[in-house]
Parts: structure tokens; sequence; C-alpha cells
């Protein structure tokens, strides 16, 4: 699986997106192609090659007749289920303005329904979307990450008047995400840009140790004089495949024990990758339970909030852990006529092993009137260190 990390050290916009994946290696006869049999009018692109603080850079602006760009959700949907592009494109385009759209409500104090697209509702906002997810696709991309995104300072003009950067619904449509720049001077990251990373990579960072390919840059309409105004993509060939996550820790004498197991499903539930239970003895000699939580660090939020409903604690410690995985895969064997998924890794060696998932071994049982442990014997048991 090929992966995109998106290093928008100066900011990210929808057009320097569509620039970098050009300067990255899309097509750009196939990009042309593709805005002529959109379906959304007559748009006409511009590609130049421009220079922003000595790094050269594919600079894309599109023309089109003047509209009334005070669109609503629903009419942005319809446009976009109106462009003949793949329905893989489409989602993800409609995702992209949904985000849009939330932040916009949540600032404004209205809904989804009645908030009023402006700048993002433009021709050129449309097609800066529609275009990326149908490049990543077209690039053959499946997943994302994103380095910490520079927002600048200062203040901008938009529809409503003059915002402190980043602009509101730009920080809504960001949030839980990684942010820098904060002394950089301007707007640097448009909402358009921050639906894009939203969308694709969900502020997931990229591993530490990678191994990189080919290299993208997309230059922005400023010229800074302080910082090439350009995003920088980044092609990942492989990975080591680490990815730091957060570690959460409650101590807890004061719940009676047989709620900590309702209280593990519940931490699963809100996304947790792990929990654990501990006896230790706390202060006094009280016995009692440490929860041990592994999360992702966009579920931080939800998680420590289920400890602190479905447990008695009044405190939790957090610290960032790295977990190194095995590359897996699983597949699906028919046995006496019940589906057995079986997960294999890939040691580093490149030899695997393999297993069969419990849960299916235990419906098999179920199924056939035996123990799992006779179903599990009747596997075969695990098959290791296969070439």
């Amino acid at each position: 699986m090929t992966s995109l990390i998106f290093d928008p050290f100066a900011g990210i916009s929808g057009d320097m997106t569509l620039a970098a994946l050009l300067d990255l290696g899309l097509d750009e006869a196939w990009l042309r192609d593709f805005i002529a049999n959109i379906g959304i009018g007559d748009i006409a692109i511009t590609v130049e090659r421009v220079k922003r603080c000595g790094i050269a850079a594919p600079h894309i602006s599109f023309s089109y007749p003047p509209e009334k760009a005070h669109r609503h959700l629903h009419h942005v949907v319809d446009i976009i289920d109106r462009t003949n592009t793949p329905e893989r494109v489409k989602a993800l385009a409609k995702d992209a303005f949904t985000r849009v759209a939330e932040a916009e409500a949540r600032v404004h104090g209205t809904t989804v329904q009645k908030v009023h697209f402006h700048e993002v509702g433009a021709t050129d906002a449309i097609l800066d979307i529609v275009c990326v997810m149908a490049a990543v696709t077209e690039l053959g991309f499946e997943k994302f990450y994103t380095r910490p995104i520079a927002v600048g300072s200062g203040w901008v003009d938009i529809e409503h008047g003059r915002y402190p950067v980043p602009a509101p619904a730009t920080l809504g449509i960001l949030r839980g995400m990684p942010l820098t720049g904060a002394d950089l001077a301007g707007e640097c990251t448009t909402p358009t840009g921050a639906a894009i990373l939203a969308t694709l990579t969900g502020g997931q960072a990229p591993p530490q140790h990678f191994v990189p390919g080919r290299t993208g840059f997309g230059a922005g309409t400023r010229d800074n004089q302080d910082r090439p105004n350009v995003l920088r993509v980044i092609e990942m060939l492989s990975a080591q495949n680490s990815e730091m996550l957060w570690m959460l820790q409650a101590d807890i004498d004061d719940m009676a024990p047989e709620y900590a197991a309702a209280a593990q499903g519940a931490l699963i539930a809100a996304g947790a990758l792990d929990a654990v239970l501990l006896q230790v003895s706390m202060k006094k000699g009280r016995p009692a339970v440490r929860i041990e939580v592994l999360v992702p660090s966009d579920g931080v939020t939800a998680v420590e909030r289920v400890l602190f409903t479905a447990t008695t604690t009044i405190g939790v410690r957090r610290w960032p852990v790295e977990r190194t995985i095995l590359a897996r895969e699983i597949e699906e064997r028919s046995w006496r006529g019940q589906a057995i998924r079986w997960k294999r890794v890939t040691l580093p060696d490149g030899t695997s092993r393999e297993k069969p998932e419990y849960e299916d071994v235990v419906r098999a049982a179920e199924a056939l009137g035996l123990t799992p442990y006779e179903v599990r014997v009747a596997l075969d048991g695990p098959q290791t260190n296969r070439a």
C-alpha cells in the first residue's frame, strides 16, 4: 500500500494541494481531461512554474464564468453528485464539505442545512476538493498522514467581516489535529485545505521511520520572503510499522470490582485499542484495580471521558508511547462448512506465523456441537514460521 504524507510547514490550500500532486507525478494531461469532462461547466486551468524562496513548484489557477457562490451544503452535494467522477471520489468530496458545514454551523450557532457557503462554496473550492480527491485516487494512494499544520496569525477578511487567523471555521475543521506556525504572518491554511487534510488524514501523524519515494511541491499565491510558500507532499514507499499512541492510566480503590469489566468494554467501544485491568495495592494497603488503556491520538478525549464517567476515578495519567506492529493480513477459509478467519503476521526476517481468530473458533464450535479446544486442535494448531 502506497501512502502519502502531507507536510504543510507553510500551510495548505486546495490549489497548493493539487499543484503538489502534479509535481509529485500526476499527469497534467489527465488533470485537464478530468476537468474538461467533470460536468461542472466551462472551466479553464492554468498551470505555471514559479519559485517560492528558491523552490520551483507549479502554481494552479482556475477561470470560469462569474457566479454567485452563496450556496448551501445541499447545493454543493448536488453539484458533486452530478459530476462525472467515481463514487469514492464523490464520497470523499462530500465528506470534506460536510466537515466545513459542521464547523461553520458550530461557529454561527445554526444547523448544517442552513449554513451558507461563501468562499468555500465557490466553483474553485469545489474544483479543488473534487480534483484532489480524484488525483489521490488516480495516483493510487490509500493511506494518508500529516505533519503539524502551519495555520499562521493575524487577521483575514471574509464574507462575515474581519476574523482572527486561523479563522474560526478553519480551527473547527482542524479540531484534534496537530497545529504549528502561529508565528507566521497571514492566513497559511484555508478552510478548503483544512477540509482536505481532515478528510484524508484525520490528523494521523506519519511513522517516525519510513522510506520516501517521490516528493512534490505546490506553490501558494503569495511569495513570502521569510519562508517558501509551498506545500510539500511525500510518497511513502514503506515504513517500520510503528505508530505513536497514548497510554491512559487510572488507579481505583473505591469501585465495586464487578463494574471494572463493564468499564473495560465501554473503553474499547469508545475507541481504545486495548484496555487491561491489573490488581494493585494503593496507599494504606487498599486493594485496587489499575486500568491501562492504549489509545490513538485522535481518540484520547473520548476515551478519557469514558474513564471519568464509567469509573469512580478522579484523575487520569497519560503519556505518549510508540508501538511497533507486525505487518498482518486476514484470510478467510472454510472448515466443515464454517467460515474461519486466519490472521497471518510477517516477522522481521520475512517468515510468518498464523492463527485462527478466537471468535470464529467459538462460533464454529457452537455450530458443530464441539468445544472450542476441539476445533482449535482440529485446525492443526498455529502454523508458525512459514516462509
